[in-house]
């Protein structure tokens, strides 16, 4: 028995080797593509929280009205942050922008004090826009509401297309790279097709030959995955010092939920795929392995 476990260890690790590359190789570029997602979505999410909506509020307005409406803004869920900015804020504004002081000529400053605030992502769509918009302009302290509709509707569309077409991708590798990795696995397989049948043809029973190699393929799909994540960790580490502006698109929580996924994936697909091959060269006769 123990020569014939030093066979099978012999014959066996050069397939797991291979299996492991292979299976590791697959992971890491599922895992790039899922990083550029993850960037691309979390671009899109600052572009629309990017967002400003300006409340302008009438001439003459009570402070107590203006205060109700800073308040009542503030309150809202679709407000990320906020400004109030009164009529000599918003002089000195003009003026740092670049714009000519009118004090020799007007007595009177024309700009009306604003409430200014940036919109959450989820808000930041026509539809939303726009019920933000009629809901406000009842106010008795609001003159106008005004927002970048054409930008406002050029984002959501570009962004939608994005989406649309990365998910395209994303499914379409998820698919062959469940395929490559199965592949992969039967392959590694196929070596040991002799020793699984001479196993079973000495008396052993399923249980006692699939279980060393169920076990072993999810060590080794575990091992893969954590492979193909210190290379995506790599390659995240070197884009960041080429392109230190791509850091600020980090999201810690989608880039561990992805990792996980990584690891589920290679281990799954490498236990239904090796257990796969067992049941399947066990069933056959020994004339059908030639």
């Amino acid at each position: 028995m123990a020569q014939f476990g030093k066979g099978y260890a012999k014959r066996s690790t050069p397939s797991y080797f291979m299996a492991i590359v292979g299976v590791s190789v697959v992971l890491f570029l599922l895992g790039l593509l899922g990083w550029i997602v993850i960037n691309a979505n979390k671009l899109g999410h600052n572009f629309r929280e990017n967002v400003e909506v300006q409340v302008y509020l009438r001439e003459n307005v009570s402070s107590k009205d203006s205060a109700t409406l800073v308040q009542y803004i503030a309150s809202q869920p679709y407000v990320k942050s906020y400004e109030y900015l009164t009529k000599e804020l918003a002089r000195q504004r003009f003026i740092a922008d670049g714009g000519k002081d009118w004090g020799p000529v007007l007595d009177k400053n024309p700009l009306p004090a604003s409430v200014n605030f940036k919109i959450r992502s989820e808000f930041a769509n026509p539809d939303s826009l726009a019920r933000i918009k009629a809901d406000l302009v009842q106010n008795i302290a609001v003159s106008e509401v005004q927002y970048n509709q054409v930008l406002v509707s050029s984002l959501n569309n570009i962004i939608n297309e994005v989406s649309l077409v990365l998910l395209g991708v994303v499914i379409g590798i998820s698919i062959l790279v469940i395929i490559l990795i199965d592949n992969t696995i039967r392959l590694a397989m196929f070596s040991n097709r002799f020793l699984i049948k001479t196993m079973q043809m000495v008396g052993a029973t399923r249980w006692f030959i699939a279980k060393p190699m169920d076990v072993r393929a999810l060590i080794n799909g575990a091992i893969s995955g954590l492979i193909a994540i210190g290379g995506i960790v790599l390659v995240i580490f070197f884009s960041e010092k080429l392109i230190p502006e791509i850091r600020a698109l980090r999201d810690y929580t989608l880039l561990g939920a992805m990792f996980v996924v990584i690891v589920i994936l290679g281990i799954s697909i490498s236990f239904i795929s090796t257990h796969r091959s067992v049941l399947k060269y066990l069933k056959m006769k020994l004339d059908d392995l030639y």
